[in-house]
């Protein structure tokens, strides 16, 4: 081996340590100032609200402020495109759900791709959704509501929060699997779209099971059933789709963080590590329970695997109905 390769291989090696030793600096010190926490969804949502809570804590463990910031439209793209093209030095994160994995399949015409453009942190949590009708509809049950469904095929529509959110993607499959006609109204956001089924300006909707059990408690929608396998402890009356009578349905929202792609594994480490610790606190644990929300945990890499595979679940239900759902 010549002098000159030799001197090439050595200066490559010293500047891949180099490389490391800077990368592990960057990250003992992380965070040195405020982080900023995407939420491409509305206010009020459990997105947000459990940024809000993920964020105060990080805050607290971390010393540096973690600041939420609300960037809705186009089903969470917007505010996902954003964190794609941010630096990737750990100070700007996404807030992300099943949204964005179905939007791989929904949104051919994004400007990103979730899992070249971001880099997996961590999955916070997930919890069962409820379908709930506005009290003058005239179904008391799932199976009455689907009767009249199919009696007025293309008459009765459903809220959600746009396309790909996990309600319209929970709505179009429960439209497949119980051979139903009802029309996609798409909203700006959750807020909104829950708004319209108590005000009456739609008949149903499916939403996160904490976020609408205030109103089911108040009596201004009518619950039927929950999507989770098994019946939910903050509705144990209300029986599961699957009971309902729409054998094998399933759905469900989970929420996890991700960081622009490149930003260094150490400090993608940490802020895992620091979420991981969150899910599992008792406080935490005793909170989620009381609103039917179930800590998620897993490492970088088996979030990775986890997103990937949901990814794929969401292509097949697309390819399943043969057509984009509207």
């Amino acid at each position: 081996m010549t002098g000159p390769k030799i001197i090439r291989i050595i200066l490559a090696l010293a500047a891949a340590l180099l490389a490391t030793s800077l990368t592990g600096a960057q990250a003992q010190d992380y965070p040195s100032r405020p982080v900023k926490v995407i939420v491409p969804f509305g206010a009020g949502g459990p997105a947000d609200v459990t940024a809000r809570q993920i964020g105060s804590i990080l805050q607290e463990s971390f010393g540096q402020p973690f600041v939420i910031e609300n960037r809705t439209g186009a089903g969470g793209v917007i505010g996902t495109q954003e964190v794609a093209k941010s630096p990737p030095d750990g100070y700007t994160l996404l807030m992300m759900s099943n949204t964005q994995t179905a939007n791989e399949s929904l949104v051919p015409q994004r400007k990103y791709e979730l899992m070249r453009d971001l880099a997996p942190i961590a999955p916070i949590n997930y919890s069962d959704l409820v379908i709930v009708v506005h009290p003058s509809v005239q179904a008391k049950t799932l199976q009455e509501f689907i009767a009249l469904a199919k009696s007025q095929p293309g008459k009765l529509n459903y809220a959600s929060s746009g396309q790909g959110t996990p309600y319209h993607m929970a709505g179009e499959l429960f439209k497949a699997m119980a051979g139903i006609d009802v029309l996609h109204v798409p909203y700006r956001n959750s807020g909104e779209a829950r708004s319209g089924v108590i005000g009456g300006q739609v008949q149903m909707m499916i939403d996160a099971l904490p976020a609408m059990a205030p109103n089911i408690a108040e009596n201004q929608v009518r619950a039927l059933a929950t999507t989770g396998k098994s019946r939910s402890t903050v509705l144990p009356n209300v029986p599961t789709v699957n009971e309902a009578g729409v054998p094998g349905y399933e759905a469900t929202i989970w929420l996890g963080l991700m960081a622009p792609a490149g930003t260094p594994k150490p400090i993608i480490d940490k802020i895992n590590a620091a979420v991981n610790d969150i899910v599992k606190r008792s406080d935490i644990v005793k909170l989620w329970s009381q609103q039917g929300v179930v800590p998620m945990s897993m490492n970088a890499e088996e979030f990775d695997k986890f997103l990937r595979g949901d990814i794929v679940k969401w292509a097949e239900v697309v390819k399943k109905f043969d057509k984009q759902p509207q």
